[in-house]
């Protein structure tokens, strides 16, 4: 292939199969991907380099929240394309101004309180920044330079840079990485009695999922969001709220949050937030954001004018067109509807709220069952080996979600 031909798709001329090899022998192995190149999105579907179609109940994980190629991002993003792309966090620049004013005003709204926002590129970039800034504001801004540890839980995720590992309560994510950042500790989720253990007078934050979505979809038993939120604030820790997965109206409220009863002092989101594009934000109350000032943190690509401009894009959708209540309704129906999938012997059960849902399997076939879906056209995610996870885009119908009911049906009749 000569170099005039990588900027032509369409010039290349080498099939599904070949890109598959060439992309196991050409790229780094920590990924384990299906043997499948997709070349085209529209709305709840994508399309593979062989042209076939699948239903996207992936999404991304979770990132795809308009779906793919929503007309009305594609057209903000290409129109901020030609406008500006890029000025760095030495200036302004309109769209990162707009999308800041829109988060905190949501914030403020869901809050009850002013919010100030950090914009970057990623989920994980959104975590290493609340956990800099809580530690900073306590040992710094407060002058408690022994109020540095952060409480965590078992089974959470929070990214992969080294601090969010450090925060992240899963062992096989810290394998081969030792050691890790100090000053972490890792309470049970649902299990107060645990969370009052570990946060004490050198705690400077407790961060968690409002939902466990790596751990397993596990909800927060009722009032449990709301208890340690009451117990930070009685021995003066920070509360952090990871929504990376979880937020931009995946549970049926902007916020995740909104739903617990709970006014965290750090949020980070991601994923959704882009609808494909990378973006990632920290949303602070005005007295933790005391912990930075200009150059105790920053970001080269944070803020960028094109991924603010689709953020701004997605945000007016999910609004426009009433997607919040949209994904309460639906995914009400499509939980029961999973649920009832308990009738075969491997099924244990459903789990989750709105469009982030779980279906628990009583044997390891997971993996087999992700793989025939994928031979059937429907994009499922092996959450582990005994759960699936269903994270569809935002604006997926009781059609989609029939049609794939339908296919899961099919593939749980013939296993095992």
């Amino acid at each position: 292939m000569s170099y005039d031909q990588i900027d032509d798709l369409d010039a290349d001329g080498r099939t599904q199969e070949e890109l598959v090899a060439v992309g196991r022998r050409t790229m780094s192995k920590n990924f384990r991907q299906a043997p499948v190149v997709f070349v085209r999105g529209e709305g709840m579907y994508v399309w593979d380099k062989a042209g076939k179609r699948y239903l996207d109940f992936v999404g991304g994980i979770a990132v795809n929240g308009l779906g793919h190629s929503h007309p009305r991002v594609v057209d903000a993003v290409q129109r901020q394309v030609r406008q500006l792309m890029h000025v760095s966090n030495l200036y302004f620049n309109e769209p990162q101004v707009r999308i800041s004013e829109a988060l905190a005003a949501r914030y403020e709204a869901a809050a009850g309180k002013p919010g100030l926002v950090y914009l970057c590129n990623s989920g994980t970039e959104a975590t290493e920044a609340a956990l800099k800034l809580v530690r900073r504001y306590a040992t710094k801004t407060l002058g408690q330079p022994d109020r540095s540890n952060v409480v965590s839980f078992t089974q959470s995720f929070h990214g992969r840079t080294m601090f969010a590992l450090a925060a992240t309560g899963q062992p096989k994510y810290h394998e081969g990485y030792t050691p890790l950042v100090p000053g972490f500790s890792y309470a049970a989720f649902n299990d107060l009695e645990s969370v009052s253990r570990l946060v004490d007078q050198n705690t400077c934050a407790v961060i968690l999922e409002p939902i466990q979505a790596e751990g397993g979809i596990i909800l927060p038993a009722p009032g449990f969001l709301a208890d340690v939120a009451r117990l930070c604030r009685e021995r003066g820790a920070l509360l952090i709220l990871d929504e990376v997965q979880v937020g931009i109206g995946r549970t049926g409220t902007f916020f995740a949050f909104e739903q617990e009863g709970v006014v965290p002092d750090v949020i980070t989101l991601a994923k959704s937030l882009g609808a494909g594009f990378p973006i990632g934000a920290m949303i602070s109350t005005e007295e933790a954001a005391r912990g930075f000032e200009p150059g105790a943190h920053g970001s080269t690509f944070g803020g960028n004018a094109v991924g603010c401009r689709a953020a701004l894009a997605v945000m007016d959708v999910i609004e426009q067109d009433g997607l919040c209540d949209h994904v309460r309704r639906q995914g009400a129906w499509f939980l029961e509807a999973l649920d009832g999938l308990k009738r075969f012997p491997v099924v244990s059960g459903a789990r989750g709220r709105g469009f982030i849902l779980g279906l628990g399997l009583n044997k390891p076939v997971a993996q087999e069952i992700t793989l025939a879906c994928l031979e059937r056209g429907l994009l499922v995610n092996k959450l582990n080996d005994t759960s699936l996870r269903f994270l569809p885009p935002l604006i997926a119908q009781r059609a989609h979600m029939r049609a794939a009911l339908e296919t899961l049906t099919e593939v749980l009749e013939a296993t095992a």
